[in-house]
């Protein structure tokens, strides 16, 4: 999910952009802003504000700060497609100082991936309303594989998480699982009625405590780990992306099936529920219930190779089975 802030300076602005969703970035005052509701203020200490007047300014950017926040007095892609790709391997979160909607756009999906976030400045409720609706319906997408069913083995019983969203599911959405890091499946939303369970467009069940789900950014948790309020990532069957908020996470024992899949001579596996509401995703994006699943079936998968440390990427070998 990319940052939005806007900078504010009046109640009036300042209202409109919570209500939109962003983060206030203010100059003084900050007490008199906190009384509009619980409301997030960017932390200035956490950022460098780097004003680019002519190309050697891009050399004057300091280490050690979380955020790096660019202004530009004549905005040119370049220097920015600069910036993009050299925070792609930084910690740090590039934001560029947007004045409208049109720059923010252009922000947000240059090179692709755009920057980390947008700081805003503009009184104009209508941007600030515009920018919002931008970020937060905006669709990241990521890349989706079929890979091949070859086994499926009833198991015994284990802790099973039901993650219940505040937001409401498609049918072809779900959740990216596995019991193996660089292999993920989705594992499709409640969202269908079937003869067993009325829908619950809210609701994955998406497997053992001990399965990794991905998250926005890029990042893995365990099932285990999740709790309301919580973000988790949805993709659909196109691998379009958007962000749910947990509202609440069942964690009952219900009797397991193993699912193991192949891609490119690689196995990966997972463990679900071994009921008829859980469905996992075809190409096309029908869902398909572990009690129909065969051997030969295909399903989508989320391939990702590198390793993780605490759910985060890192260029190190491991072996996962």
């Amino acid at each position: 999910m990319k940052l939005f802030w806007v900078e504010v300076k009046d109640k009036e602005t300042a209202t409109a952009a919570i209500e939109a969703g962003a983060s206030l970035f203010v100059e003084s005052d900050e007490e008199k802003f906190k009384k509009l509701g619980r409301v997030k203020i960017i932390d200035k200490n956490s950022c460098y504000y780097l004003k680019i007047r002519k190309k050697d300014d891009l050399s004057k950017i300091p280490e050690g700060f979380k955020y790096i926040i660019v202004e530009a007095e004549d905005w040119k892609i370049i220097p920015l497609e600069n910036l993009i790709a050299e925070f792609q391997s930084k910690d740090t979160k590039l934001i560029a100082v947007a004045r409208d909607y049109n720059e923010a756009k252009t922000f947000l999906h240059t090179l692709e991936v755009g920057v980390d976030g947008i700081l805003l400045k503009s009184k104009n409720i209508d941007e600030i309303k515009k920018v919002g609706e931008l970020i937060y319906n905006s669709k990241d997408k990521i890349t989706l594989e079929e890979a091949e069913i070859i086994e499926i083995k009833p198991l015994g019983i284990g802790d099973r998480v039901c993650v219940d969203t505040a937001n409401i599911l498609n049918v072809g959405e779900g959740m990216l699982v596995g019991s193996q890091s660089n292999g993920l499946f989705l594992v499709h939303s409640e969202s269908i009625s079937t003869e067993y369970a009325a829908a619950r467009p809210f609701r994955v069940n998406a497997g053992a405590v001990h399965a990794y789900i991905l998250i926005p950014n890029g990042k893995t948790k365990y099932l285990s780990e999740l709790e309301a309020g919580d973000e988790v990532l949805i993709v659909d069957y196109k691998g379009n992306t958007k962000v749910a908020i947990v509202g609440r996470v069942k964690i009952e024992k219900r009797p397991l099936i193993l699912i193991i899949a192949k891609s490119n001579n690689k196995t990966y596996k997972t463990l679900l529920q071994n009921a008829e509401t859980i469905m996992l995703v075809k190409k096309d994006g029908k869902p398909i219930s572990i009690s129909k699943l065969k051997k030969g079936d295909k399903i989508l998968i989320y391939k990702k190779e590198k390793a993780r440390h605490f759910g985060i990427e890192i260029e190190e070998s491991i072996i996962e089975k």
